[in-house]
């Protein structure tokens, strides 16, 4: 990080949307000249005059239709990635808790100029912790975001809350959740929580990683925390970034910058012990990620975009790992496994990864362009992605296949239990926004579907009938009302059942309703198509079953 006249420039990689096939960058430029230089010659913006006024409330899938027989955006019925397509999410890091997969992200949202047209994204005003989480990979659910920074922000010494990393662990006989992140690239914050979705709060009311922490003062971005717990209970923080030698550095301190971290943690988890030790990591950028296979620590990173990188080393924003003995190090480096996004989606930019394991399958999500693509605005508005990983006998890592059609689903829906509705498979049409009614999970942490307009649909992959279900209720807020049609395996598929929605008296004042269904049994895709006679939102829904 650089400063100038005393303030501190946004340069981290992280930020930089900038293609693997355009020229290489000082690794220093500040960010806002990286991304307007990258982007000052893009002529196939499909829509660059879109505006703020066209795109209310997130409402991506309402501007471009796809082609096909349904409005959905980048996400298509079938596929799996990107994970969600009725917001952005940036940076993911996974959390396995309980049976389900959280996903914690950087809240990327459509910046604007003067004029209200969209521009690119400069990752200044991202102060809020996205967070989704799925039993299944391909049905996920939107948990809210989580108000890190700022000073309505939970953490209100912190000016942003980039690149999150989360865990948990057993505390005097009680799950503790721990949400690491970087305060722009100046220092690492945590929140805690009592479950993986908050509330948080913020046991420090200031960074637990700065330059003055033992060990760290040369490195440039301090930012990308990765957590890890290892099976002895000990906690340890990994993060960094950067490369030293100010605005020209030499070919040296690009291909061996040595500004990765690893600082142990205390048993409570929020604070440090001891001197951070160098991780000697080549051509190392930023994005930490750490991860155990078969004994062995895996630490991973994106390499950098500058200088020469010669054969066996990592070319431009590719995630390479090392592997050590011990979670401290020293890592030896051994490879590539996942390409810059740029190579298989057609729009580069920087790269961001985490591993993970759940039901003994591995896993990488990242992030990548392609509901900006979709959408023709390739200006750095980022989307969470998710492919297999594998190893070899050796313990290498196989390159990851980055496409679309994703992961498959493993495990069914269950419709007979509360389903949120923001549980989503596809979508075309719909957002969603914090709910007043109670939460299922904690009472105070609620989300529900909105902007729901005529013709607007959502979908949920693969639930299980079993042998019949007979009725369908859902808890609905409207001042308008309308109808939602429930439609087997497409968006023009069999419809089993009309809920004719009526007025409520609110947004937010909720009431059941409740209709029959013919009699459905087995696996089926479920197709919830609204209608309704007004342009106004129609209504909107906490969450439904089957019964």
């Amino acid at each position: 990080m650089i400063r100038k006249s005393g303030i501190f420039l946004l340069t981290a990689s992280l930020l930089i949307s900038l293609s693997v096939n355009t020229s290489i960058v000082n690794a220093n430029e500040s960010k806002k000249s990286i991304v307007n230089k990258k982007f000052s010659n893009s002529t196939n913006l499909l829509l660059a005059g879109l505006s703020k006024n066209s795109i209310n409330n997130g409402l991506l899938e309402k501007q471009v239709t796809a082609t096909g027989v349904t409005n959905a955006l980048a996400k298509l019925p079938g596929d799996s990635n990107p994970l969600i397509t009725h917001k952005f999410g940036a940076d993911p890091f996974a959390m396995v808790y309980n049976g389900r997969v959280y996903v914690y992200m950087s809240s990327d949202k459509f910046e604007y100029d003067r004029t209200g047209n969209i521009i690119n994204n400069d990752y200044s005003n991202i102060k809020t912790i996205s967070v989704i989480s799925s039993s299944d990979m391909v049905n996920w659910t939107d948990c809210g975001e989580i108000p890190v920074a700022g000073p309505s922000g939970i953490a209100k010494w912190a000016a942003n809350s980039w690149a999150p990393a989360a865990v948990h662990k057993v505390i005097n006989g009680k799950d503790k959740f721990f949400l690491y992140f970087a305060n722009s690239g100046g220092g690492i914050g945590v929140l805690t929580a009592d479950s993986p979705i908050g509330p948080w709060t913020d046991p420090l009311g200031q960074a637990i990683v700065t330059t003055n922490t033992p060990g760290v003062g040369n490195v440039p971005w301090l930012f990308d925390p990765a957590a890890f717990i290892d099976d002895d209970g000990s906690g340890y923080l990994y993060f960094g970034g950067g490369i030293p030698g100010g605005q020209y550095p030499t070919q040296a301190q690009i291909a061996n910058p040595k500004t990765a971290r690893v600082i142990r943690l205390s048993s409570d988890m929020i604070h440090t012990v001891g001197n951070a030790a160098v991780i000697d990591s080549p051509f190392m950028l930023e994005d930490s990620g750490i991860n155990k296979y078969n004994g062995k620590y895996y630490y991973s990173y994106c390499s950098n975009f500058s200088g020469t990188h010669p054969a066996g080393s990592p070319t431009p924003g590719t995630i390479a790992y090392m592997t050590s003995n011990n979670p401290m190090g020293p890592f030896t480096y051994k490879g590539t496994f996942l390409n810059n996004p740029g190579s298989f989606f057609g729009v580069g930019g920087n790269n961001h990864h985490d591993i993970f394991q759940f039901n003994n399958q591995w896993y990488v999500v990242y992030h990548a362009q392609t509901l900006g693509k979709a959408m023709g605005i390739t200006k750095g508005y980022r989307s969470p992605m998710i492919n297999k990983l594998s190893y070899n006998p050796d313990g290498s890592i196989n390159n990851v296949t980055e496409d679309m059609k994703g992961v498959p689903q493993v495990a069914n829906l269950n419709p007979y239990v509360r389903t949120e509705a923001e549980t989503i498979g596809w979508n075309g049409g719909i957002s969603t926004e914090k709910c007043q009614a109670p939460g299922s999970m904690v009472s105070s942490v609620n989300m529900d579907v909105t902007n729901i307009n005529n013709g607007d649909w959502l979908a949920v992959s693969k639930a299980d009938f079993g042998n019949g279900a007979k009725s369908f209720k859902a808890n609905i807020a409207s001042t308008v009302g309308g109808q939602i049609e429930i439609h087997l395996d497409s968006i023009d598929g069999q419809v089993i059942g009309k809920l004719n929605v009526t007025p409520t008296g609110g947004a937010q004042q909720w009431k059941i309703m409740q209709c029959n269904v013919q009699s459905v049994s087995g696996v089926h895709n479920i197709f919830f198509k609204f209608t309704g006679n007004s342009s106004q939102n129609l209504f909107n829904i906490d969450y439904w079953q089957f019964n």
